[in-house]
Order: C-alpha cells, then structure tokens, then sequence
C-alpha cells in the first residue's frame, strides 16, 4: 500500500544501502592498509647491517633501513587514516539507519491508520446494508 511516506522511504533504504557499501569499502582499504603495513614490517625486520666491508656499504644500508622506516611511518598513518574512515561510515551508516526506521515507523503507522479507516468504512456499508435488507424484508 502506497502512502505518503513511500518515496522518502525509498530514498532513505537506498542512502542507507549507500552507506553500507562505503562501510564496507572503508573496512577493505583498512584490511590493505593493515597487510601493508605488516609487509613493511616484515621488510624491515628482515634488513640487516653488514658487520664487515666498505663504509659505504654500511652508509648504503644504513639509508635503506632510514627508509623503510620512514615507508613503515607513511604504512602507520595509512592504517590511522583508514580507520578513522571506518569509524565515520559507521557513524554514518548509523545515522542513516535511524532516519530509515524513523520512516519505515511513520510508513507502517500510515499504512496501520488506512486499514483501520478502510475496516471501519467496510464496517458501516456492511451496517447499512444489513439495515437495507432487513427493511426490505419486512415490506415485502
């Protein structure tokens, strides 16, 4: 049964979908932020100075281990950045499911207040009916 409500309760479910798929972007470039930033871990961990050779050798390795670091900080920012993103779609995924149930409420009332006027209204014209032919029977 359409009501008043009906379109805004459309828009609303697809905002709300809307919303549920910017949850789950967000909660995928988190999971790549994360494995990136284990990976550059692993990377970095796995770097070692020579103990023996050249001093260049050592000054080159030395900028390489400067550099993952600096690559591991950029990793850390990435994954604070992505989960501050999952936190605002999900308080926005919230939002917008309360304003969804807040018209699906309205639409349902809507529907329950026709159906009471369309039962009370059958209700009478059965009265009137019934009236009619018992009148009608007394006559004849």
């Amino acid at each position: 049964m359409k009501t008043r409500y009906t379109p805004l309760l459309k828009i609303k479910k697809n905002d709300l979908d809307r919303c549920e798929r910017e949850l789950q972007q967000a909660n995928a470039n988190l999971k790549s932020a994360e494995s990136s930033l284990a990976e550059a871990y692993g990377t970095l961990q796995s770097l070692q100075l020579p103990k023996s050779g050249k001093i260049q050798d050592m000054l080159s390795a030395k900028a390489y281990i400067n550099s993952q670091r600096l690559i591991v900080n950029d990793k850390k920012d990435w994954v604070l950045f992505a989960s501050k993103q999952v936190d605002a779609a999900i308080s926005k995924l919230k939002s917008s499911n309360v304003e969804y149930e807040k018209f699906k409420y309205l639409n349902l009332e809507e529907v329950k207040k026709a159906l009471k006027q369309r039962s009370i209204k059958e209700s009478k014209d059965l009265d009137e009916i019934a009236i009619m032919t018992h009148n009608g029977k007394g006559n004849i």
